[in-house]
């Protein structure tokens, strides 16, 4: 069974995907409408695509906050799973 490696992509490519300013941004992951970054370096970070991709879709559905929220939880969840 062929697995694909996850993309991760930097801010700059998440804000133009999400069509949002920063600071909003990180205030949506304060508030759990967003998944955390992961490090990749001592001053780098990224998200996994599938995980912008999901979420962007989720709002393109028209999903309540409380169901990205869920969706956010998992995931970051699978991310435990997949290490």
């Amino acid at each position: 069974m062929k697995t694909s490696t996850p993309i991760l992509i930097r801010l700059k490519t998440v804000l133009s995907l999400r069509g949002i300013r920063k600071s909003q941004h990180y205030e949506e992951i304060q508030n759990g409408l967003f998944t955390h970054p992961v490090k990749i370096g001592s001053r780098a970070s990224a998200w996994p695509e599938h995980e912008v991709a999901a979420i962007n879709s989720a709002r393109i559905a028209g999903k309540t906050d409380d169901e990205i929220r869920e969706l956010v939880v998992k995931l970051e969840a699978a991310r435990k799973v997949a290490a």
